[in-house]
C-alpha cells in the first residue's frame, strides 16, 4: 500500500513521515493553512531520502507555473488538484518529474489518468477531513495506480482501504492535532494502520 502524507510544513512533519515509512510527502503550494513557499520546500524536501517521492500540490494556477515552481523547489512529482483539463496535463507530462491528476469523484468525473502517473481521488472540499461516499466507486473504480484521499484518519483507514480497494492513500487533516499542525504519533498511527490493512 502506497501512502502520502500531505501538508507538511516543518522539518519536524518531514522527518516523523519518513520514519514512519511513507513513500510520498506532500507539500501544498495552493492557499491553504499548510501552504509552503519555494525555497521551505526546497528545504524540507532535501530532508527525505530519495526513495520518498516529493509532491508540490497545487490548485488554481496555470500548470506550466506549476511546473516550473516544482523544479525551482526541486520536487520529484507535481499534484495538479482540481478542475485542471486535459490539456493541462498534456502540457506538464514529460517534465523532470512525475505528475499526479487530483480530482473529485462525480458522476461526470472522466476517471483516466490523463497521462499522469498516478490519480488522486478526493473528497469535493480538499484538504477539509471530510469523508465521501466510497460506495460511487462500486460502479466507476479507477483501475492502476490510484490513490484515496479524503476524511481518512488511523481509526477509519482500514475499513476505508477494504471498501475502496486503492493502490495507495493520501492523508493531512486526518493526522493533524489541531489544523495545519501535524501529530507525529497520529502519523505514525496511520502508517501502521494502512500498512496492516
Amino acid at each position: 500500500m502506497f501512502v502520502k502524507v500531505c501538508g507538511l510544513r516543518t522539518p519536524g512533519d518531514v522527518d516523523a513521515a519518513v520514519t514512519a515509512g511513507a513513500d510520498a510527502i506532500g507539500f501544498v503550494f495552493a492557499k491553504s493553512v499548510r501552504q509552503v513557499g519555494v525555497e521551505q520546500a526546497r528545504d524540507l524536501a532535501a530532508r527525505a531520502p530519495a526513495h520518498v517521492l516529493t509532491v508540490g500540490v497545487f490548485s488554481g494556477i496555470d500548470a506550466e507555473e506549476a511546473a516550473r515552481l516544482t523544479v525551482d523547489a526541486g520536487l520529484g512529482a507535481l499534484q495538479l488538484h482540481g478542475d485542471y483539463p486535459r490539456a493541462a496535463f498534456t502540457s506538464v507530462v514529460g517534465g523532470p518529474f512525475q505528475v499526479i491528476r487530483a480530482t473529485t469523484l462525480t458522476p461526470d468525473t472522466d476517471i483516466d489518468l490523463w497521462g499522469a502517473d498516478m490519480l488522486l481521488l478526493d473528497s469535493p472540499t480538499a484538504g477539509s477531513g471530510e469523508r465521501w461516499d466510497l460506495s460511487t466507486l462500486d460502479t466507476r473504480r479507477p483501475t492502476g495506480r490510484w490513490l484515496l484521499a479524503g476524511g481518512l484518519r488511523p481509526d477509519n483507514i482500514a475499513t476505508a482501504i477494504h471498501a475502496a480497494h486503492p493502490w495507495g492513500v493520501d492523508v493531512s487533516s486526518g493526522v493533524e492535532s489541531t489544523r495545519g499542525t501535524k501529530d507525529p504519533a497520529l502519523i505514525r498511527a496511520f502508517l501502521a494502520a494502512a500498512r496492516a490493512a
